[in-house]
């Protein structure tokens, strides 16, 4: 297989908002028995950040007060409540519940308090439920740490992308090194059972012996996880006003010198960008449990995030710009009836069975074949005739999890993407010509960082 550019898209869900589109006479309490009883995500999305990272195309606005912030929050308790009332007669109950950004730790320690108790009082948490929330380091503070400790967190993920200060930079990433030195070591103080760090490689100026000499350095704090990002620089990004082309082969041979590093220091590789540690409890923990998450049940709390309801996807339509961002939350803030849903996609049986073949081999131990016969009526080959092919390259193996090689995990933005259908590729590029002129990125206007 002959590969130009193994970086061709990050895919962590499917289909891509992108794809996605306005919807009529849709309501959500048509819908609502299929997140009945246990076992459903929940995702509570907080848009706002000191600065906008110029690799970000995320929804995230920047330079908000704290009286804006105080209106989205009105916005997601008028949202909260009205899902109370329609999930409630089903018993729903939440197993996760992740807060995602932005910057979460953005809010105040007052605001924090209100969004777990405007969440907790309405829809029911499970027992033993997760809790996970991201950071930064310059919002990564003690009180707000024990704040978070209190309501039961039990994963905290931060940011840090490089120890060096001139990579930050290149990134315009607002916090310097020592910041996230200060901030790591909080958190190993307050000892949540789980702290994650997230890198990027691919940086310009970037070297292999810089990426791992940040690297080493994140091993001195002892995280539990480790993910790794390779710069993608897509729609919306600031970086792309500046010109910046990432090196590809320099991006790969990044990846690969680091992946080994990390597995001799004793993590587990469970996909392109995780790494776990694998040592709990004295014993290696040589393989992630196998967890079927292709049908999974998912609401969103706020705006920006999305929901998945059976084949039901929806979200307040993509946004990455400042401009677009704010457009969207105003429309959110003025929403007085949320039980309608306006813009989504309705995934059908193929769509389906490609949504749940990305999702299990993009992460080990991969697709369990006779899980998957048991759920479609039919073998995986006989579905996607490309595995095979892709087994005789040496990309895949099977045994009783159809798996990605570690040849085949290092493709896995090259690989994922080619399992995308036609009608979905055409709605993603559709949207990239309708936006490509009306959000681009003027240098010295709203995005200036």
């Amino acid at each position: 297989m002959e590969i130009k550019n193994p970086y061709i898209q990050y895919m962590y869900s499917y289909p891509h908002k992108t794809a996605y589109g306005p919807l009529e006479g849709v309501f959500l309490k048509d819908y609502a028995d299929r997140m009945a009883g246990k076992g459903h995500g929940l995702y509570f999305h907080v848009p706002f950040c000191q600065g906008k990272c110029g690799y970000c195309n995320l929804f995230s606005v920047i330079h908000q007060t704290e009286e804006a912030i105080d209106q989205y929050l009105d916005g997601a308790e008028r949202q909260i409540c009205q899902y109370r009332a329609i999930f409630e007669p089903y018993g729903t109950e939440f197993s996760e519940f992740t807060i995602g950004g932005g910057t979460p730790l953005i809010l105040t320690e007052r605001q924090l308090e209100r969004m777990f108790r405007i969440t907790g009082e309405n829809l029911k948490l499970q027992e033993g439920r997760e809790i996970g929330i991201e950071t930064a380091p310059n919002q990564t503070d003690k009180q707000k740490l024990m704040l978070l400790k209190e309501q039961g967190v039990t994963r905290v993920s931060m940011g840090i992308q490089s120890f060096l200060e001139e990579e930050l930079k290149v990134l315009r990433r607002s916090h310097r090194a020592e910041q996230a030195r200060k901030a790591l070591e909080l958190l190993r103080v307050v000892d949540f059972p789980c702290i994650n760090v997230d890198f990027i490689y691919g940086i310009p100026g970037q070297t292999v012996d810089s990426l791992l000499y940040s690297l080493q350095e994140a091993l001195v704090f002892e995280p539990d996880e480790i993910f790794l990002y390779p710069l993608y620089l897509k729609h919306g990004a600031g970086l792309i006003q500046a010109g910046v082309v990432p090196d590809w082969r320099l991006a790969s041979k990044q990846y690969q010198e680091a992946a080994a590093f990390l597995k001799a220091a004793g993590f587990r590789q469970d996909s392109m960008r995780r790494f776990v540690q694998a040592w709990k409890n004295g014993k290696k923990d040589r393989q992630r449990e196998f967890s079927e998450c292709g049908f999974g049940t998912s609401l969103a709390l706020g705006c920006g995030g999305r929901s998945y309801v059976g084949n039901l996807h929806f979200c307040t339509p993509y946004a990455i710009t400042q401009k677009s961002c704010l457009e969207q939350l105003k429309r959110f803030e003025d929403t007085l009836d949320f039980s309608k849903i306006t813009h989504g996609i309705f995934l059908s049986d193929e769509e389906v069975k490609r949504r749940y073949v990305i999702r299990h081999l993009l992460i080990r131990p991969g697709i369990c074949l006779k899980q998957y016969e048991e759920d479609f009526g039919t073998s995986v080959y006989q579905d996607f005739p490309v595995l095979e092919k892709w087994g005789q390259e040496g990309l895949v193996q099977a045994e009783e999890f159809l798996a990605l090689t570690d040849k085949g995990m290092g493709l896995s933005d090259y690989l994922g993407p080619m399992l995308v259908s036609d009608q979905v590729c055409e709605k993603m590029k559709e949207w990239e010509r309708v936006h490509e002129s009306v959000d681009r990125v003027v240098p010295g206007k709203s995005e200036k960082l």
